[in-house]
């Protein structure tokens, strides 16, 4: 585990699975009929149970599809977190259909989520790198930047950014220490 730490608070990175994390909240990477399906969000979806498929559904049936760079929150069932927050980050085409501001936005959304239902810890999948193709180079900083402006702002007070793969893990590491490099 790599950390970051600010007066009280806290961001994190972990090599592991999300659904295991011991937090008040993990977000989903979704998508927009909150359906479930491969990667992280098979995972949370698998691990939370049948109502948290149901719970999403409700949400698309009283709101519609939920668009890119936006955020939900639904119990967490049968997960150890309390809450999913689910965001739907954007599908890569190349760079020239603002994927970068919506990747920005979907973190920034999970956060203000969380502060307004007082969720003090959360843990965040790199929304859109899996099968939505968005390049790593591209994101880590993007998701980097938001979540310790998270810290920094107070929104909450730790944040986990949970890696699955140990290669992605060690990317990860590596593009954190050259953005605390800079701020230093």
């Amino acid at each position: 585990m790599f950390s970051y730490e600010l007066a009280d608070r806290k961001l994190s990175l972990v090599q592991g699975d999300i659904t295991k994390a011991l937090v008040e909240a993990i977000v989903n990477a979704a998508n927009s009929g909150l359906r479930g399906g491969g990667g992280v969000d098979g995972a949370i979806h698998r691990a939370a149970g049948p109502k948290l498929l149901q719970a999403g559904q409700e949400i698309v049936r009283q709101q519609g599809p939920l668009p890119p760079g936006e955020a939900v929150i639904t119990p967490g069932f049968e997960l150890k977190a309390k809450y999913v927050i689910h965001t739907v980050g954007p599908i890569w085409r190349g760079g020239g259909f603002q994927e970068k501001e919506l990747l920005d936005k979907s973190y920034k959304s999970c956060l203000l989520l969380a502060q307004k239902n007082k969720i003090k810890s959360i843990a965040f999948p790199a929304i859109s790198c899996g099968a939505y193709g968005f390049p790593l180079e591209l994101a880590a900083p993007i998701a980097l930047k938001r979540l310790i402006w998270g810290i920094k702002e107070g929104l909450v007070q730790e944040i986990y950014f949970y890696l699955y793969a140990q290669e992605t893990y060690t990317f990860f590491v590596q593009e954190f220490q050259k953005l605390l490099e800079k701020e230093n």
